[in-house]
């Protein structure tokens, strides 16, 4: 049974009700497994969500959460006994780390979206939008003399349109569709979950993680470096604490 993806289609709620599955033991901590989960499983470049899951009398704490064949992992450890099959349970997010992960994961969409406006085609590829050093990857070149004032323009148009606080939308589109309204789409998306677009304003891409409301959200944007990687070029980039 795959576990429905909650969170894709309410990625701004951050408590949700669940039915148990079945709970499993992984070395020294449990797994369960739920019909549906509000909680991110690690994936795309976004750190995992942690929370709680609770039935009223016993409380499970959610240290990770991993996608495995279509099945989400919520591990961690109980305060009491374990939940039953079939119990009815409350999920609940960790706010803040929702709201950083959601808030560095939109900034790399930025970074790509203002790229995108200046012209600069270059061709996405790797992103990673943990918080110790968040950063995105292109395939391009670009002359290392030139660095310092792209790196410049970038910081400036993506602070331009968070500055227009434009809109951020998701929803579920077919391969199709996407390849319509999309300026780059992977050649392999990830498999085991349904098709959806992120749209900041009338920029589009595809991505499954979790997002702002608006770009306003985001706060200030650096890019804090950029530099050539072998046949890549690499833009660190970070938001206001």
């Amino acid at each position: 049974m795959s576990t429905h993806l909650f969170y894709m289609e309410q990625m701004h709620d951050l408590a949700a009700d669940a039915h148990v599955v079945r709970v499993e033991q992984q070395d020294s901590r449990s797994v369960v497994i739920l019909d549906q989960t509000i909680l991110y499983p690690q994936g795309g470049g976004q750190p995992y969500d942690t929370g709680t899951i609770s039935n009223g009398a016993t409380t499970f704490t959610v240290e990770e959460v991993r996608f495995v064949d279509g099945e989400v992992r919520h591990i961690g450890h109980f305060t009491g006994p374990a939940f039953m099959p079939d119990e009815d349970v409350h999920l609940t997010v960790d706010a803040e780390r929702r709201k950083l992960n959601s808030r560095l994961h939109s900034a790399g969409h930025l970074v790509d979206m203002a790229v995108t406006e200046l012209g600069l085609n270059w061709i996405p590829g790797k992103g990673y939008h943990f918080p110790d050093s968040p950063y995105v990857e292109y395939e391009g070149q670009l002359n290392p003399g030139q660095h310092g004032a792209v790196q410049a323009q970038i910081q400036k148009q993506a602070n331009e349109l968070i500055q227009q606080d434009l809109p951020v939308s998701a929803r579920f589109v077919s391969y199709e569709e996407l390849q319509k309204i999309c300026h780059h789409v992977p050649v392999t998306l990830p498999a085991g979950k349904p098709i959806r677009v992120v749209q900041f304003n009338n920029f589009a891409a595809p991505c499954g993680g979790t997002h702002v409301a608006s770009l306003a959200d985001i706060g200030e944007l650096t890019i804090t470096k950029l530099k050539n990687k072998n046949s890549n070029i690499r833009v660190g980039y970070n938001v206001g604490r």
